[in-house]
């Protein structure tokens, strides 16, 4: 309604007056605390990872981390500056104890709980088995070179894989799923790759599991690790085949890709492949990503449950691979890269063939 002249306006409630109670605000009152933030503060360190050659100590009083909950650099710890290694685990010894000397193993936060007791059981395996390993190490190489440090990690490796996941448990499970690594990896707490090489090594000759093959590749083709418990034949000439599903797997990380493959003497394998990745946590800082394949022969596949929904029976449709071009007996592959070593080319200037480098008839 228009007011009168002269009168004054009716006043104006208070912000928050038409408002239901629990949701009107009070004024702040002189002197009364302020909200806290949401934004996490940063927490100083108590403890730095050990330096190399050093003790660990505690950082200085005024050393405050601008990434809370996180490494600020480390693996193991907050200390600068960055580490380029990426460590996941470490002892250090240091003076003191009984026995004059203290050994404290230092583990990364990001390893899952299963990656941690394989980290420790491979400590365990040089406190305990420290001859033992330098004389298996010895056997192909020269003591204290770095060949035969890398062989002493490896039988290492080896014992601690035993010791978490003990044979026949681990056989019986296997054998339960029909060896499904991602249920694997989910009863027993450990990673696709570490799996996947125990699978690789169940040949007790009481309690045999399927023989696979294993293997561990990049982009480039480069092969970083095999180990085989079947008559399946690895290049030894540099690269692989371009139509191993290895190399698929790189298209779609995380999922898991089935292939009926033919080699050239007519053996025929089930290979599975997946490929994984790696990072150490931090924003722009380099990974790594390899493809794992784990394969056997067809005659074992229906143990597999990989082989679901595969026409295993038609050796038609298997996919045709090889060694690698070099070595590669078939001469109608379209996807050869470079000219067979012991055939030679058909190199015919008036003409063009889909099929790369044909090769000429042999001799008779």
């Amino acid at each position: 309604m228009p007011r009168r002249a002269g009168s004054r306006p009716a006043p104006r409630p208070a912000p928050g007056r038409d408002l239901p109670p629990r949701l009107r605000t009070q004024p702040a009152r002189q002197g009364a605390e302020r909200p806290q933030s949401s934004v996490p503060r940063p927490v100083p360190h108590t403890r730095r990872a050990p330096q190399p050659g050093g003790d660990p100590g505690t950082l200085s009083p005024g050393h405050r981390c601008k990434t809370p909950g996180r490494s600020c650099g480390r693996e193991l710890g907050c200390a600068h500056p960055r580490d380029p290694l990426g460590l996941r685990a470490r002892v250090h010894t240091t003076r003191g104890g009984a026995a004059g000397l203290d050994r404290v193993l230092h583990l990364s936060s990001r390893l899952r709980p299963g990656q941690q007791a394989f980290r420790m059981a491979t400590q365990l395996a040089f406190l305990e088995y420290d001859d033992e390993l330098a004389r298996l190490a010895s056997q192909d190489f020269t003591p204290d070179s770095a060949a035969w440090s890398l062989a002493r990690i490896g039988i290492a490796n080896y014992f601690a894989a035993a010791l978490v996941l003990p044979y026949r448990r681990f056989h019986t499970a296997a054998e339960e799923v029909r060896y499904d690594i991602e249920r694997l990896t989910d009863r027993f707490g450990l990673g696709y790759e570490t799996v996947c090489h125990r699978l690789s090594t169940l040949q007790r000759p009481r309690l045999r599991g399927v023989p696979f093959s294993f293997v561990r590749v990049d982009r480039a083709g480069n092969m970083s690790e095999r180990q085989s418990a079947t008559d399946f034949h690895f290049s030894r000439a540099g690269g692989t085949c371009p139509l191993w599903n290895v190399y698929e797997a790189f298209a779609a990380p995380g999922r898991i890709h089935a292939q009926a493959a033919a080699m050239p003497d007519g053996q025929r394998y089930l290979w599975t492949a997946r490929a994984v990745t790696r990072h150490r946590g931090g924003w722009g800082e380099p990974g790594k990503t390899f493809a794992l394949g784990l394969g056997c022969e067809v005659r074992h596949a229906s143990r597999v449950v990989y082989s679901d929904g595969l026409d295993l029976g038609n050796a038609a449709a298997a996919t045709p691979i090889g060694m690698g071009c070099r070595v590669c007996e078939r001469t109608d592959c379209p996807q050869r890269a470079v000219p067979p070593l012991d055939r030679r080319l058909a190199v015919d200037e008036n003409s063009s063939t889909f099929v790369p480098y044909p090769v000429a008839d042999p001799e008779v």
